[in-house]
């Protein structure tokens, strides 16, 4: 079931929005009205599509926690506005929106946005290849799990520390979600305490090893790989 969360700060908007949805057969992982419950929900819930008010009061706006969302994953927005003017259009097209629905908008206007970007969804959703018995990550990467993680550069096999297979291991598992900076290092020296220095120099080390812009670092929150 497609999971969509909404950040719409009209209490009545939110709830008939939420209502149809439900309806049309889609999960809601949360309604939210600002910056921070957006960013919080989207962390823990992983929605599959962002229903987005683009003003929203005592709130950065819609168009700015957007951005955020596409740092952390590049994600469906479908933007929500009761204007339509150039200078809220051109803004809102700069982070290439699925859908753009104007207020108040109907029970069809809404189904119909939703069945064209869960299409668009369903053409882009990602394709891990197989390839020679390896799978491909990006730009030539790859990896196989036989019998413990590899990595390749095209056919050639790259040295790997037990700590490095086990960083690369947990981005992938994520398959190019966020992993925040806490869940990479429990997954890796499980309970034991590391300084924050410990992290970076691995994260340095591997980046040294690997092509830079293969792993992303989102600033405090974590890291993910570009699959």
């Amino acid at each position: 079931m497609t999971k969509i969360l909404i950040v719409e700060d009209e209490t009545i908007v939110a709830l008939d929005t939420k209502s149809t949805l439900i309806k049309l057969g889609y999960e809601i992982t949360d309604i939210v009205t600002n910056y921070d419950e957006a960013i919080s929900s989207f962390l823990s819930n992983k929605p599959d599509i962002v229903l987005m008010d683009i003003f929203l009061k005592n709130s950065l706006s819609g168009i700015e926690i957007s951005k955020k969302i596409n740092e952390i994953k590049t994600t469906p927005i479908i933007f929500m506005s009761a204007y339509c003017d150039d200078e809220t259009l051109s803004q809102a097209a700069k982070i290439e929106p699925f859908g753009y629905l104007v207020k108040p908008f109907n029970r069809n206007d809404l189904k119909s946005t939703m069945n064209i970007v869960v299409y668009k969804l369903q053409k882009k959703h990602i394709n891990h290849n197989l390839v020679d018995g390896k799978f491909k990550i990006s730009d030539g990467y790859y990896y196989s799990l036989d019998g413990y993680l590899k990595i390749f550069y095209e056919n050639q096999e790259i040295e790997l520390t037990k700590n490095e297979r086990l960083f690369l291991e947990v981005l992938i598992k994520a398959k190019g979600e966020l992993v925040t900076f806490s869940d990479i290092e429990h997954f890796i020296w499980s309970n034991k305490t590391v300084s924050s220095s410990t992290l970076r120099t691995l994260i340095y080390r591997l980046r040294s090893k690997l092509n830079h812009k293969l792993i992303e670092t989102i600033s405090s929150l974590g890291c993910k790989i570009k699959i």
